[in-house]
């Protein structure tokens, strides 16, 4: 029976995505910051694991806890929406910290095993945002982004000892607390310098009000897809306003 491990399993995704491979027969390791009862059914093959992706001593502990894996799902991140003139730098460092370097973090630690086995797969998590210019994002968009380039060049490195790296790219999903996470809670025009609120409100009402967007089952089903893909493909879009912008691209 082959084993998972999903960061960031506390909701949306990444909860969905445990769930998902644990009905499809897997060990799941569902890590999250924070562990609450509840969240998760209570199984034997479902194992709620306390992980912080940006402390070492928490990834070295977890991995050293869990025994060996198949499958490191990269999903940890913050969410982080405004205009980058009224975004402070510790912010910047904040998202950086858990979106790109958290992710490095827990990928190095479990490469050697991966490695030294001749098999395992890593699949990163990153965001629709890399496939078009959106507004609100810019410093999100460049934490998935150096994500995407780090796992094309990692996938290359891993290929000669029967290891691959896979991205998966979310769309907006409108059924989840990221805009909430996004602007800590509070109105999002609230947050930013005052000449840019009437042009925030009016792009906050386009995100709200399409019709086009990304459920949490897409999400779960397209890490599965790029699990178990032997083709070579690298980017897998999840969502169907994720597919419409790699298609347009």
């Amino acid at each position: 029976m082959e084993t998972v491990l999903i960061t960031g399993t506390s909701s949306g995704y990444g909860r969905e995505t445990a769930l998902y491979f644990h009905s499809q027969g897997w060990n799941v390791i569902a890590t999250m910051r924070t562990p609450r009862a509840g969240v998760l059914p209570e199984s034997d093959r479902l194992r709620i694991v306390e992980l912080d992706v940006t402390e070492p001593e928490s990834i070295a502990g977890v991995f050293e806890a869990v025994g060996p894996i198949d499958v490191l799902v990269n999903n940890a991140g913050v969410p982080s929406m405004s205009v980058f003139e009224g975004t402070p730098m510790a912010r910047v460092r904040e998202v950086f910290e858990t979106n790109t370097f958290g992710v490095m973090a827990t990928t190095q630690a479990v490469l050697p095993r991966f490695r030294e086995r001749g098999s395992g797969v890593v699949v990163n998590v990153t965001s629709s945002v890399v496939l078009g210019h959106m507004p609100l994002s810019a410093v999100y968009k460049a934490s998935k982004m150096a994500v995407e380039g780090f796992t094309a060049s990692l996938a290359l490195e891993l290929a000669p000892f029967g290891v691959r790296a896979k991205t998966v790219e979310p769309g907006a999903c409108l059924t989840t607390n990221f805009a909430a996470r996004a602007t800590n809670g509070g109105p999002l025009e609230d947050l930013v310098p005052a000449p840019y609120v009437p042009w925030v409100k009016k792009v906050m009402d386009d995100v709200t009000s399409r019709d086009l967007f990304t459920k949490e089952s897409d999400v779960a089903e397209t890490v599965w897809r790029a699990v178990h893909d032997t083709t070579g493909q690298l980017r897998f879009p999840a969502g169907p306003d994720a597919v419409w912008l790699a298609q347009a691209k």
